[in-house]
């Protein structure tokens, strides 16, 4: 996977000084809801000191899942080695906006348990405490450029026909992809690979892989410049994992690899494929939690109309060296570029909490050495039910209801997110179930109508 690309260690003099001599006239912290919604305080450059003396306040009432009204003063802590100027805000008359990612804080100057910024670095510090140096993540993002109408309202028609790898005149969103790109790059991504997917309007950009909270922080920052330079080109970016039927959903696929300090820790030239006994481990406590941390990685309703047979999307609980259908695959690659990749994870999910989960049910199988069932090679979509059974191949869950159902079975899942998120997540979640299944779509008016 080459040399990690990391945040840049600005210390605040630095800071000062690009501020000034770029006219930064604003500065945006960021931070991110429970369910990953990005949110912002700006601020005016006048407040820069406030900013960088973790003094900036908030009202964290405002923020659904937060706090109370009665406990609502927060403080927003900015992480340095997030800081960038959004190169797209240069403005001769308004200057330009400078963004921080920042953690949120109680009032007592406590990390705030609601925080999924700072959740997930609870789970890096136990990830620490067990001999390990960084748990590093690829991800590979996809998104549907759709055209917008005369109010700027997304319409259910794609900008294009193209399929994977296709080039113009089919790719219409060719510039608005290489528009995205170059953005990237002068914010600092090291942009992989950039190709049309395999369905009509559908898009992927992969980025060069990061530390878990780095990875997080900049699938963020990759939707918000997605969906800015789309709309930019008179055209509407969306991450929903199954925006129109009969066609490939969106996924967000993560490479992931575990680092000591003397290398990739899954690699193990001895074994016959090169895995070592903690790959096995990790692989084992994945696949044995997923049933719980698909209700994080796979969060909406919309989430269970991608993982459906037939589109690519993985609907069993298994691994493979070599084929596709199953939800984990391990890649080619090897020496420090052994990992893992899970393939069920879709772009609505909170980064933050996704990967804490994920890191939470690997290292589980690491500290109980659990050991994955044998390696599936052949199309799982073509096994019947029997074949699955014996193979030892159980199903993801098919609906949120379901997801839910095996998170809050699932103590150790429950734990990975703190009382406070997991809380607050599964109420809010079970809301949207009930209020989904109390709508009548369309399908049941146009299949049940005229037949009853």
């Amino acid at each position: 996977m080459g040399d990690k690309m990391v945040h840049k260690n600005y210390q605040k003099n630095e800071i000062r000084e690009i501020i000034q001599k770029e006219n930064v006239q604003f500065i945006r912290l960021q931070f991110s809801d429970v369910f990953g919604v990005i949110k912002n305080v700006e601020v005016p450059t006048s407040q820069l000191g406030k900013v960088l003396a973790n003094n900036l306040m908030f009202d964290g009432s405002s923020i659904e899942g937060f706090v109370r009204i009665e406990e609502s003063d927060m403080y927003l802590y900015p992480d340095l080695s997030t800081f960038m100027i959004f190169p797209w805000s240069a403005d001769e008359h308004s200057g330009k906006v400078a963004r921080f990612i920042a953690d949120v804080y109680t009032v007592d100057r406590k990390p705030f348990a609601g925080d999924p910024r700072s959740n997930l670095k609870v789970w890096l510090r136990k990830m620490e405490a067990q001999g390990f140096k960084a748990f590093n993540l690829g991800t590979e993002p996809e998104f549907f450029l759709l055209k917008m109408d005369e109010n700027g309202q997304p319409r259910m028609e794609l900008n294009d026909q193209g399929g994977y790898f296709d080039l113009a005149p089919l790719d219409l969103g060719e510039n608005t992809r290489r528009e995205i790109v170059l953005e990237m790059e002068k914010m600092g991504f090291e942009v992989e690979a950039a190709h049309h997917e395999v369905a009509p309007g559908q898009h992927e950009v992969d980025f060069k892989y990061a530390d878990a909270l780095e990875a997080a922080d900049n699938i963020q920052t990759f939707k918000l410049i997605v969906k800015t330079i789309a709309r930019k080109h008179g055209l509407y970016a969306t991450f929903l994992p199954k925006p129109l039927t009969g066609i490939n959903g969106n996924g967000m696929h993560v490479n992931m690899s575990l680092f000591n300090m003397d290398g990739n820790v899954f690699f193990d030239e001895k074994d016959e494929v090169q895995l070592s006994q903690t790959a096995y481990h990790f692989l084992g406590g994945i696949l044995e939690h997923a049933a719980a941390f698909t209700a994080v990685t796979n969060p909406t309703v919309n989430s269970y109309k991608r993982l459906t047979p037939g589109f690519e999307a993985p609907v069993y609980v298994a691994w493979s060296g070599s084929n596709r259908s199953p939800m984990v695959r391990v890649p080619a690659a090897r020496g420090n570029s052994t990992r893992l990749e899970l393939r069920s994870v879709d772009p609505t999910a909170n980064p933050y909490t996704a990967f804490a989960m994920i890191l939470a049910a690997g290292l589980d199988g690491v500290q109980r050495e659990l050991t994955p069932n044998h390696a599936v090679d052949r199309n799982i979509y073509l096994m019947d039910e029997t074949e699955r059974k014996k193979a030892g191949i159980t199903d993801l869950p098919d609906t949120l209801l379901a997801a839910l159902d095996n998170l809050e079975a699932d103590q150790l899942m429950r734990d990975a997110l703190g009382k406070h998120l997991y809380e607050t997540f599964e109420a809010a979640k079970r809301v949207e179930y009930r209020s989904y299944r109390q709508n009548v779509s369309q399908w049941e008016l146009d299949t049940y109508l005229q037949q009853y």
